[in-house]
């Protein structure tokens, strides 16, 4: 996980740092969503690999 989150800073450090200035200008509640639909993204990606 630590990889595929290093990727963007790596390979875009302009693109990273403009989607963290676009991130700390959302509402809490819009951050939390986004949370919530990676997680359930992630446990489907999850079921999937190990069916």
């Amino acid at each position: 996980m630590l990889i595929l989150e290093g990727m963007l800073p790596f390979i875009s450090p302009r693109k990273y740092r403009q989607m963290v200035a676009e991130i700390s200008r959302l509402s809490d509640n819009h951050i939390r969503n986004i949370g919530l639909v990676v997680m359930v993204i992630g446990l489907g990606v999850l079921y999937v690999v190990r069916a």
